[in-house]
Formats: structure tokens, sequence, C-alpha cells
């Protein structure tokens, strides 16, 4: 099946008033993982390379992006590539210009940690350039908390200021700041669905909930029930990666092939995936292109 664009997968939420699935990819591993988990719902999901991602892999995109790519042409259910939380413009404007090489169809420009306007000033830039190769934008308005200590927990986004800020910067999609985290590694998050609702009344573009490994699966249904159009996972990947695989050098601390450990991790993040797809009925995407 070839590359989804996540345009296309959006434009299917909303239609279907559903959401799209979208999940972190940090290892090979984490994409095959992801994608097969979702092959095993026949749900279509989004892959996401973030700017920790790259780091990680010493700034190199190329390699990560390629992999994804390929996992993605290679799925029987439709995928498509995100660049997620993209804060360094020479990054931004590198991954702009060569994201069609990859088969990624949307960034994230962060710029949430800066006031208002200097926020709306640089993404309205970005989301320009991204436009003119043809890429969905998202940005983030309300600093949602609990990343690299940049955001403030308890922030709300307020939604007057919500329709200025995608009215002056022209994104195509908005994560907003409803009570979610990043990085929680336990699901009790609660979640201001009165203020989910009214934020899907006014903005006339996709809302994105971030942190959502957080969120109990039947507050997410209920968020998406309330407006919300792509759900970001990460966390809950990890967590069940590295159990997979610290249970497994525990069962035989003699083993020392990776291939026999990382596939027990792999294997936790497609049922960790397949779950999700299962338990969030209302995500269902399938055949979106």
């Amino acid at each position: 099946m070839s590359l989804a664009t996540t345009r296309g997968l959006l434009e299917n939420a909303v239609g279907r008033r559903g959401a799209a699935l979208a999940f972190n990819v940090i290892t090979l591993e984490h994409a095959e993982g992801i994608v097969a988990g979702a092959e095993q719902a026949g749900v279509a999901v989004i892959l996401q390379v973030s700017e920790n991602a790259i780091g990680y892999h010493g700034g190199r995109f190329a390699p990560l992006l390629a992999a994804c790519g390929q996992v993605a042409e290679e799925s029987t259910v439709p995928v498509s590539i995100h660049l997620d939380h993209i804060r360094d413009s020479a990054l931004a404007e590198e991954l702009i210009q060569h994201a069609d090489r990859y088969g990624a169809s949307s960034i994230m420009v962060d710029e949430a940690d800066l006031d208002y306007e200097l926020n709306v000033s640089r993404t309205r830039d970005a989301a320009a350039r991204a436009h003119e190769r043809g890429l969905w934008v998202e940005a983030e308005l309300g600093a949602i908390g609990g990343k690299d200590g940049a955001h403030a927990p308890g922030v709300r986004t307020d939604p007057a200021e919500a329709v200025s800020f995608v009215a002056a910067t022209g994104v195509d999609g908005l994560a907003v700041a409803v009570g979610s985290s990043h990085a929680m590694t336990t699901a009790d998050a609660q979640l201001d669905l009165a203020l989910v609702s009214e934020l899907a009344r006014v903005v006339p573009v996709p809302l994105v909930l971030h942190g959502s490994s957080g969120v109990p699966v039947l507050t997410l249904n209920d968020a998406v029930a309330a407006g919300i159009r792509k759900i970001n996972v990460g966390t809950a990947l990890n967590v069940a990666f590295t159990g997979r695989i610290r249970a497994f050098l525990a069962s035989d601390p003699s083993v020392t092939d990776p291939r026999r450990f990382l596939a027990h991790g792999r294997d936790g993040i497609a049922e960790t995936v397949a779950a999700l797809c299962a338990q969030t009925s209302s995500t269902r995407s399938e055949g979106a292109a």
C-alpha cells in the first residue's frame, strides 16, 4: 500500500467525527512495532519522528525517516509520516525542504515556549514555507506540560486566543492544552472536556491531543466525542518496549544477541498499539489515503 498523507488521514477523521492515532518513532523497532499493531487492528496510523528522536540519532534525520517511509510503503494499512515538535529553526527549514524525499507529509512547528506574539510570528513564517512544499502544518498553543521543563503544568488554551492564532498563522491543526501532559507513565490525567468542546466549536482546524499516554482510554474516547481529531502517543510505547526487554533480560542474563530482546520490545509496542486502536473505536480510519 502506498504512503498515506497526514492531511488525508485528518480529513478522514474530521469527516467521521473520529480521530487519527499518531505514534512516536525512536528506533526501527518502534516503526515496525507500530505498523504491526496497526495492521492487526486494521487501522490507519501516523508515524511521528520528533526533533528529540533526530537528536538521539546524532542529528541525522535521513536514516530514520527513510526507514519509516519503507515500513509505511510495505504496510497493509494506510500510514503517514509526520515531523513532530520541531523547534530548531534551521532543522525545520531543512526538514521542510527534504520532507517529500522521505515521504513526510506534515510537520509540527513547536514555538509554544515563546510568548504569544513571537509564537505567531515564527509559526506563520514556517507554516508559509511548509505550505509551499505541500505539507500539513500543526502548531501548539497553551503550553502542554511535561516536555523538557519548558511548559508549565495546568496551563489551558484560551479559545479566543486559539481562533486568533489559527487565523494569524494559517496552520492546519492545533495542539491544545486541556489537561494532558507529556511523558506520563500512568494513565490518570484529567482532561477538561468542556474546554475541548468549546475549542472544537470555535477553532476551524482539527484539534490535537498531546500527552495521550497519560489519559485513560475511556477519557480519550470522550475527548474524541468532544472534538479531538488527532491523538499523539509516545510514552506508552516506551513503557511497553522497555518493560518487555527488562523482563526478558532478567529471565536470562546470559543473552547477548540484541535481536532476541529487541524482538520482545517490538512485540510489546505492537500489542500496545493494537490494543489502543481496538479500544479507541472512534479512531478507525480504514482506507484513508
